[in-house]
C-alpha cells in the first residue's frame, strides 16, 4: 500500500501571477519534456520578440545529457508573459508544463507510512498565506503526489536524533508535536519560544544513548520542555552577545542567504563571480558597508545592524511562527527532507534560518533610513532566506555543515536568535 498523503492545515496557497518563480529558478527539465516543448512549435512572435532556442543544454552530469528553459536577458523565462502567466499553460494546458514548474511551490517528503507535504516560503503567496487550503486542492495534490513520490517512499529511514541515535517515525513526529506546542504556547515571544525549543533539544542532547535508546520521546521532551520554562521564564533582561568568531561563522550564512543567483546574473561570469567572492570577503570581516547581493538589500554599514531594531511586530510574529510549524509538520527541516541532517542539527540550522530572517529584515530597515523594522521587512527576508534553506547545494558543503554543528555544539546558536531578534 503507498503511503499516505498528509496535507497541512496551518498553510494556504494558491497562485497570484507574480512571476517571481519565473524570474529566480533555472529550470531543468527532462528529454521527455524537452522533446514535448520543441514539439509544441514556438514562434518569436509568440515569445515577445525571444528569436532562440526555447531549451537550452546544460553541462553533462554523470555522462547524462541535462536541459533547461532558455532565459531572456533580463532573467525571466522565455516562457513567461508580460501578466505573470505561463505561456506553456497558457496554450496547451497545466500538464503540458514540466514537472518542476507544476510542483512549485510544494514539497513532499516522505515520513514512512505516510507523504507529508510542505511549502517553500520564498513564494510570496505562501509568505502572506493567501489562497486555498490544501485540502481544498486535494485532487490536484494527489496528481502530483502520484507524479513525484518515488514507488519506495515507505522504506526511506526516520532521521536520527543525533549521530548514531537512531529514531523511529513515530519517535521523530512525537518530538515534532512537543516542539509545536512549545511554539504555540500563548502570550510568549516567539524569540523565547525559540530558545525554549533548543533548550529542550540541548538538554535531551546531554543524555546518554542508553537513557535515550527506546525512551518514550513524549514524555521525554515534554518533561525536558518544563525543565527549560522553569530555568527561562522569559527573556533575559540581559543578553549575552555571540562571540566574534560566531557572528563571523553566522555572516557567511547570512550571506549565502542573501544570494539571488538569478540566470541574468550568472550569465555575467567571471564578473560575477569576481563580485561575489569580494563580498564574501566584506562579510567575513564585518567591517564597513554590507555589500548589496541582490535588489532591494542596500549597502548599510555593518555596525547598523548589530543595534536592537525593536519593538517586535505581531505579524511578523505569527509569520514566523507559521514558518517554523509549517516545517516541523512537515519535517522540512532535517533527514532526506534536509541534507540529511539528524533532527538536533536540523532544528538548530531551522533556528539560524530565523537569526538569519531577523539579520535581513534589520538590513532591509536600515536600508530604507529606518531604526524599527515592519512585518514586510519580514516578509522580504523570510522569502529571501527561504529560496536557499534546504535546497542550496552549497549550504550541504562539508564547510557549512561543521561551521553550523560548531555553533550548535557552543550554544552559539541560542545566543545568535537572542541577539537578532531583539
Amino acid at each position: 500500500m503507498p503511503p499516505k498523503l498528509d496535507l497541512p492545515t496551518l498553510q494556504n496557497w494558491s497562485c497570484h501571477n507574480c512571476g517571481g518563480c519565473c524570474r529566480q529558478h533555472e529550470i531543468e527539465i527532462t528529454a521527455e519534456e524537452r522533446q514535448r516543448i520543441e514539439q509544441q512549435g514556438w514562434q518569436a512572435d509568440q515569445l515577445a520578440g525571444h528569436a532562440g532556442p526555447v531549451v537550452e543544454s546544460l553541462p553533462a552530469r554523470g555522462g547524462v545529457a541535462r536541459w533547461r528553459l532558455a532565459h531572456r536577458s533580463d532573467g525571466a523565462c522565455v516562457f513567461l508573459d508580460e501578466r505573470g502567466l505561463c505561456r506553456i499553460h497558457a496554450r496547451f494546458g497545466e500538464p503540458a508544463k514540466p514537472l518542476a514548474c507544476r510542483v512549485y511551490p510544494f514539497a513532499f517528503h516522505p515520513a514512512g507510512d505516510r507523504v507529508v507535504l510542505g511549502f517553500r516560503f520564498s513564494c510570496p503567496s505562501v509568505v502572506s498565506n493567501r489562497g486555498a487550503t490544501p485540502a481544498a486542492q486535494r485532487g490536484d495534490l494527489t496528481t502530483l503526489y502520484d507524479l513525484v513520490v518515488p514507488n519506495n517512499a515507505g522504506t526511506i529511514a526516520a532521521p536520527a536524533f543525533r549521530p548514531g541515535l537512531a529514531l523511529s517515525w513515530n519517535d521523530v513526529r512525537e518530538l515534532g508535536g512537543e516542539l509545536d506546542r512549545l511554539l504555540t504556547r500563548p502570550a510568549v515571544p516567539l524569540p523565547l519560544r525559540l530558545l525554549w525549543c533548543l533548550g529542550t533539544l540541548d538538554l535531551l542532547n546531554a543524555r546518554s544513548d542508553q537513557e535515550l535508546a527506546g525512551a518514550r520521546w513524549r514524555p521525554a521532551v515534554s518533561q525536558a520542555a518544563s525543565a527549560v520554562i522553569a530555568e527561562l521564564p522569559e527573556m533575559p533582561p540581559t543578553l549575552l552577545s555571540p562571540t566574534g568568531m560566531a557572528r563571523r561563522m553566522f555572516r557567511l550564512l547570512v550571506a549565502q542567504y542573501a544570494r539571488r543567483d538569478t540566470f541574468a546574473e550568472v550569465s555575467a561570469g567571471w564578473r560575477y563571480r569576481w563580485r561575489l567572492f569580494r563580498s564574501i570577503v566584506r562579510f567575513i570581516w564585518g567591517a564597513g558597508r554590507i555589500p548589496p547581493l541582490q535588489a532591494g538589500f542596500e549597502s548599510v554599514p555593518f555596525a547598523v545592524v548589530e543595534r536592537p531594531f525593536g519593538p517586535w511586530p505581531a505579524q511578523a510574529d505569527e509569520l514566523l511562527t507559521r514558518y517554523l510549524r509549517v516545517k516541523i509538520e512537515s519535517l522540512h527541516y532535517c533527514g532526506r527532507a534536509c541534507y540529511d541532517l539528524p533532527v538536533r542539527q536540523g532544528f538548530a540550522n531551522l533556528a539560524l534560518a530565523v537569526a538569519a530572517t531577523c539579520y535581513l529584515a534589520r538590513w532591509l530597515a536600515a536600508g530604507a533610513g529606518r531604526r524599527e523594522w515592519n512585518a514586510e521587512d519580514f516578509e522580504r527576508a523570510l522569502a529571501a532566506v527561504d529560496h536557499h534553506h534546504a535546497y542550496s547545494p552549497a549550504l550541504a558543503l562539508p564547510d557549512f555543515q561543521q561551521r553550523q554543528r560548531w555553533l550548535l555544539n557552543q550554544r552559539e546558536v541560542t545566543r545568535l536568535v537572542a541577539w537578532y531578534a531583539r
